[in-house]
C-alpha cells in the first residue's frame, strides 16, 4: 500500500510542476545522461530519457562509456560537469563507493544527480552514508536476485549443484542480486549448492568461459544464474557449445532479444526484464519538477520486473517488456 501511495504521490506531484510551470523550468535546463556501458539495457534507457526529453522540451547530451568502470566513467563525468551547461545527470555509478568523490564533485560544481539501476553508498539517499543524489530510480535487485532463485530451483528440482556468473564486484545492481539469490537458495532451498560468483568485468566471452570451466569441473552442475545481459549470454553461449541445453537450465537477468532466443530453444527457463525505459523516462521528468520546485520526490523509487517465460512470452503485455533497441 505504502508503494502504490508514493507512486500516486510521484504522479500527482510530477503532473502539477509540469501543468503549473513545468515547462518554464524545462526551457532552462540541460540534463547529461551517463550510463554505464554499451549495452541493450542502457540502450533502451536512452531511448527512455529522450523521449521524456522530447515530451517536456529538455535538452540532453549523452555520454555512454564503451566498457564499465570507474576509469572509464569518472573522466567523461568530468568532462561532462567541465561544460558548464548542465543543470543535472543522470548516471547509473559503476561502483558505489568509488563514485561518489566524482559526483560529489558535480555536485559541488552546481549539478544535481539522479542514479539510476545503480546507487551509490547503501542507496539509502535519506538515513544512509551518501544523501546527496535527488534519488534512485530502478530495480529491487536484491528482490530479483529471489525470484530467480526460486525460478532456478523449480526449474532443477530444488536439488544440486548451481553456479553464479556475475560481472563486476562492488556494483550495487549485480551485488543485490547476488545476495538475494544466496539468500533463497540457503533458506528456501538447503539441497542446492551454490557455486560462484566469478566476475566477467562485462565481458561475455569471459562469461563464456568461465562457465565453460565450471561445466567441465562439475558435470552434475544443474543450472546457472546469469545476474546481467552480458552474464547470461556468455553462460547461454557456454551451455549450448558443451552440448547441454535442456539439461543445465540459465535463468537470464535483462530481457534481452538473445536472452528470449535461448529460451525459446530451450536454454534459458526464466528471463528477468527489468525496465530500463521506465527508468529513464521517470529521471528525466523528476529532473524536470525538481527544476520547477517540487519538494516532495520520493528518494527511492522501484520500477519493478516482468517475469517472462515459456508460457507468457507471446503475451502482448509481457513481450512488451522484451528490450527493443531499433536496428539490432
Amino acid at each position: 500500500m505504502l508503494r502504490k501511495q508514493a507512486v500516486f504521490a510521484v504522479a500527482a506531484a510530477l503532473a502539477l510542476a509540469i501543468a503549473s510551470h513545468g515547462a518554464h523550468a524545462a526551457a532552462k535546463i540541460k540534463i547529461g545522461f551517463l550510463p554505464g556501458v554499451v549495452d541493450p539495457f542502457y540502450q533502451v534507457m536512452q531511448i527512455g530519457v529522450e523521449a521524456a526529453a522530447k515530451d517536456l522540451g529538455v535538452d540532453v547530451v549523452t555520454q555512454v562509456p564503451p566498457t564499465w568502470g570507474v576509469d572509464v566513467q569518472t573522466p567523461i563525468l568530468d568532462a561532462m560537469v567541465a561544460r558548464g551547461d548542465l543543470n543535472y545527470i543522470v548516471t547509473a555509478p559503476t561502483d558505489k563507493d568509488q563514485m561518489v568523490g566524482p559526483l560529489k564533485a558535480a555536485v559541488d560544481a552546481g549539478i544535481k544527480v539522479i542514479t539510476v539501476d545503480t546507487f551509490l553508498g547503501d542507496g539509502d539517499y535519506v538515513n544512509g552514508p551518501v544523501k546527496f543524489p535527488i534519488s534512485y530510480i530502478g530495480s529491487d535487485n536484491t528482490e530479483g536476485g529471489r525470484i530467480s532463485a526460486r525460478g532456478l530451483a523449480k526449474a532443477i528440482g530444488g536439488k544440486g549443484t548451481v553456479y553464479i556468473n556475475s560481472t563486476n564486484p562492488n556494483v550495487s545492481s549485480v551485488e543485490g542480486r547476488e545476495k538475494g539469490f544466496k539468500e533463497v537458495m540457503e533458506k528456501e532451498f538447503p539441497n542446492i549448492k551454490v557455486l560462484g560468483p566469478d566476475y566477467n568485468l562485462d565481458d561475455p566471452n569471459k562469461a563464456t568461459q568461465q562457465t565453460a570451466a565450471v561445466l567441465e569441473r562439475e558435470p552434475g552442475l544443474g543450472g546457472v544464474f546469469g545476474t546481467n545481459v552480458f552474464s547470461a549470454q556468455g553462460a547461454g553461449a557456454a551451455v549450448v557449445n558443451a552440448g547441454l541445453g535442456g539439461h543445465v537450465q540459465v535463468v537470464a537477468y535483462d530481457a534481452t532479444k538473445l536472452a528470449i532466443e535461448l529460451m525459446n530453444k530451450g536454454v534459458v527457463t526464466l528471463v528477468l526484464a527489468q525496465k530500463p525505459y521506465d527508468m529513464g523516462y521517470m529521471a528525466v521528468q523528476f529532473a524536470v519538477a525538481d527544476a520547477a520546485g517540487v519538494t516532495s520526490l520520493p528518494r527511492r523509487v522501484e520500477t519493478g520486473f516482468a517475469i517472462i517465460d515459456k508460457e507468457n512470452v507471446k503475451d502482448p503485455s509481457i513481450a512488451r517488456f522484451i528490450y527493443q533497441v531499433p536496428g539490432k
